[in-house]
């Protein structure tokens, strides 16, 4: 049997569900029935609006423009102030709910995630019957809806669940690409942000269908990598696997929005410093060390796309999580303006666990008595950083977490 992948989407999460707990607690307006927003403050004007309603959408309000530009489109509208305590426990409960169906679920932010369906599908008449039924089920169980999208992969339902909202359920099988994705805007495909369509308007290439059929190597040479992607999405390659999420994979993190938009490597470099440091602060805190480091961005359209990279060796040093972050961010990073950064730690072990050689380390130990001069330079400057760190640890143990910082900062 072919695969089949679900997309599932909380339709504006944060707004369903604040609107469900509300109604919860007595609140007699579903805010999902008004123009209504979440984020900001209204007394301060300061904020950008998280999510909207449909009578805010049918405004001219959009999601991540500022708040006072929301409340001049709708000076009526209703605003409330984010709670993502809550809005994770939401989020818990429905990927707990979905594995009832199956256990091959990849959540990949707090209100979406990949479903394997392939495994289950002989239980019901066709992948859309079965869709159905999750969808009525959560809006049952939850009161919130969900927009589900089908195909053979990740992307098309992606881009299938993205169609008409809410409570929706669209296919978009490989065949079906040429009339419900190729006439779409190229501004709509997965990854085309702003300064990419930017570059294709200019190649005269507007619509997903001129996307798919341009020269792949002439976006490459205005898009660099990203080019080449984009023209792959285009023509519905990307992303077959659904990766299990387990338990057992928790790690250490850090992320921060940004006060402005990032657009320079440069300016990303100190900010990946400052969270190395504090999330290899955490890992010895923890008595941790990690074999996996990842980087997240999420760019000023709010897509947010991450990268990782296995380790040879265990590691808790946050000069070395920040060099290997560096490598991330450079494979990953498109040039679009950056709004929040991250960097997370996994497949974590204990700092007293034993380590085992990698073939390196063996002919390090082959060489032991006419050490090179690079081994021991290595080792001497391993043994610095690990003096270094216990140092800083203590200090700002005893003094607080500003009581020493690297110069660059």
């Amino acid at each position: 049997m072919s695969q089949i992948i679900f997309h599932i989407d909380v339709n504006s999460a944060f707004l369903s569900w604040t609107a469900v707990e509300q109604l919860k607690n007595g609140f007699e307006q579903d805010i999902r029935e008004i123009p209504a927003i979440i984020g900001g403050d209204q007394k301060s004007r300061h904020g950008i609006v998280l999510a909207k309603s449909v009578s805010a959408k049918k405004c001219g309000i959009v999601t991540g423009e500022p708040i006072v530009n929301a409340l001049r489109k709708c000076p009526e509208i209703q605003m409330f102030p984010p709670n993502h305590r809550m809005y994770s426990e939401y989020s818990a409960r429905l990927m707990d709910f979905l594995k009832n169906y199956t256990p091959d679920i990849e959540q990949v932010s707090v209100d979406e995630c990949y479903m394997d369906f392939t495994g289950i599908a002989h239980k019901f008449s066709s992948p859309f019957a079965a869709a159905k039924e999750i969808r009525d089920a959560v809006y049952e169980t939850f009161g919130f809806t969900v927009n589900i999208g089908i195909s053979s992969n990740r992307l098309l339902a992606k881009m299938a669940s993205d169609f008409e909202k809410p409570n929706k359920v669209h296919t978009l099988w490989p065949e079906e690409i040429p009339v419900k994705m190729w006439p779409l805007p190229v501004s709509e495909l997965y990854m085309a942000g702003r300064s990419s369509v930017e570059v294709l308007h200019k190649l005269e290439i507007r619509t997903i269908g001129e996307l798919a059929k341009a020269n792949p190597d002439l976006l490459e040479l205005h898009l660099k990598s990203h080019g080449r992607t984009l023209w792959e999405f285009a023509n519905g390659k990307g992303g077959n696997k659904v990766v299990r999420n387990h338990i057992e994979n928790k790690g250490i993190g850090n992320s921060t929005t940004l006060p402005k938009d990032v657009t320079s490597e440069e300016e990303a470099r100190p900010i990946l410093m400052k969270l190395a440091e504090k999330v290899a602060g955490r890992l010895r805190g923890e008595g941790q060390r990690a074999q996996m480091v990842s980087v997240e961005i999420k760019y000023n359209t709010f897509q947010s796309v991450s990268h990782q990279k296995q380790l040879l060796k265990a590691i808790s040093n946050g000069q070395v999580i920040y060099e290997n972050a560096c490598e991330l961010f450079r494979e990953l990073w498109t040039g679009e303006p950056i709004r929040l950064l991250g960097i997370r730690t996994s497949k974590l072990v204990d700092d007293d666990a034993p380590e085992q050689m990698s073939i390196f380390d063996y002919q390090q130990e082959l060489l032991s008595e006419n050490e090179s001069t690079y081994a021991k330079n290595a080792s001497r400057k391993n043994e610095k950083h690990a003096k270094l760190d216990k140092t800083m640890d203590e200090i700002r143990k005893k003094f607080g977490n500003d009581a020493i910082k690297r110069g660059q900062f």
